[in-house]
């Protein structure tokens, strides 16, 4: 008697309804991008253009990519590499931030033409 192989691939089907409702999703996601930009929220701004783009990422990673419908490992894996991107960027913008006021006296001394 030949047990199934727990490595084997598998296909999971997933409805068309469902993809048709994530893709609108991903549209109204898109108009809400744009519409952000239609409004100064100062430092808001970022934060919700990421924010955005991470629910977008994850829809697609779920759907698009069946992780939803996968074992539960990879969406570990994906979630870390998610916080992991956000911890790196968050560093990035610090470092920025930290020479912002050279950057801004640099460029009062010298204004553009």
């Amino acid at each position: 008697m030949s047990h199934p192989n727990p490595h084997s691939s598998y296909v999971h089907v997933v409805p068309l309804w469902v993809l048709c409702a994530v893709f609108a999703a991903l549209l109204v996601f898109t108009a809400l991008t744009v519409a952000a930009t239609w409004f100064d929220l100062g430092g808001w701004n970022l934060i919700l253009a990421m924010a955005i783009a991470t629910v977008k990422a994850a829809l697609v990673a779920l759907y698009f990519m069946h992780l939803r419908y996968d074992n539960p490992f990879n969406a570990l894996v994906f979630v870390a590499a998610l916080v992991f991107v956000a911890l790196f960027i968050s560093l990035t913008l610090l470092d920025t931030l930290q020479y912002q006021p050279d950057i801004r006296s640099w460029q009062q001394a010298h204004p553009a033409d």
